[in-house]
């Protein structure tokens, strides 16, 4: 099974840009669909993007949608989320997740996190 490692939060100022990865080992990252989710404090985990095991499909939250780009590189075993122009509601800590399916699939394995802090 793959396990995910994400990276690249930290603290912005709105407005601002991050841009989180999300390394794969243990499989080929080449196998699944990955998508991006965040949790706020308080609030339920919220899907954020996704992105098919080739790149020719991506999914976004109506929320991000011209402001985050879900990409992969599957031959370095990783994906990434550039976020631009955040606001200080998307502080979370963002997750990545895998799934054998990207159509209608369960994501089943998750990464442990990374925290995005969005303040001035």
């Amino acid at each position: 099974q793959v396990q995910l490692v994400e990276s690249g939060g930290g603290l912005v100022q709105p407005g601002g840009s991050l841009r989180l990865s999300c390394a794969a080992s243990g499989r080929t990252l080449r196998s699944y669909a990955i998508a991006w989710f965040r949790q706020a404090p308080a609030k339920e985990r919220e899907f954020v993007a996704a992105v098919n095991w080739n790149s020719d499909s991506t999914n976004y939250a109506d929320s991000v949608k011209g402001r985050f780009t879900i990409s992969r590189d599957n031959a370095k075993n990783t994906a990434y989320l550039q976020m631009n122009k955040l606001n200080p509601e998307e502080t979370a800590v963002y997750y990545c997740a895998a799934t054998l399916s990207y159509y209608g699939g369960k994501y089943d394995t998750w990464g442990q996190g990374t925290q995005v802090t969005v303040s001035s």
